[in-house]
């Protein structure tokens, strides 16, 4: 397995990047994300690589992040989606926006992305809801806590689920609850109090 590859930006294409690598040009298959951390060309470049074999042999696909690399593993394990729909659904959702969608069985949000239906959109809910966890979710970027898991985490979804009945959408609740950061003191009252300031 390839875990990732370093070399020379060459260039790119809609879809692709080409690292020169010892003189080899490698070319990587991408989501919309990793054009923005591209360096000038011919500088130095490091991408997290899925090596994956069909009929017409190898391809490479290149993500910014380890997140995102996983991620696009459980999405290709979806059935019906496929590489090129896991690639399509991380260039208009990043990792964490994919997590709350899911989480919050937001079926509206990822059908909105290019190729992926309401049916497809059904099915990644079904298959990731117990994959993906809302603990493991935080930007890339590095802002924001992970909302934490136990007790605390209990205190977290119930604070969720009383949000929602009170008619927030649940993708916003739970980014409010997650933005908290360190909840595992509170009670799902107090969270709930915390979190609703965050959307008002």
């Amino acid at each position: 397995m390839i875990a990732y590859i370093r070399g020379k930006y060459s260039g790119k294409t809609p879809s692709s990047v080409i690292i020169d690598h010892e003189g080899l040009g490698v070319e990587v298959q991408v989501p919309q994300t990793v054009f923005a951390e591209l360096p000038p060309v011919g500088e130095e470049v490091k991408i997290y690589t899925c090596l994956r074999w069909t009929d017409d042999g190898p391809s490479l696909y290149g993500f910014a992040g380890k997140d995102e690399r996983e991620i696009f593993r459980m999405l290709i394990g979806v059935g019906g989606l496929g590489p090129k729909g896991a690639l399509a659904l991380l260039s208009f959702l990043s990792t964490d926006e994919l997590r709350f969608a899911v989480l919050s069985e937001d079926e509206k949000k990822i059908s909105k992305a290019p190729g992926i239906g309401p049916k497809t959109a059904r099915r990644i809910i079904l298959e990731l809801k117990d994959k993906l966890k809302i603990e493991s979710t935080q930007e890339n970027t590095g802002g924001g806590e992970p909302v934490p898991s136990g007790s605390a985490g209990s205190g977290a979804a119930d604070a969720i689920e009383a949000m929602v009945a009170l008619g927030f959408g649940s993708t916003d609740a739970y980014r409010a609850v997650q933005s908290l950061g360190d909840v595992s003191g509170m009670d799902s009252e107090q969270i709930l109090k915390a979190a609703m300031k965050k959307l008002v």
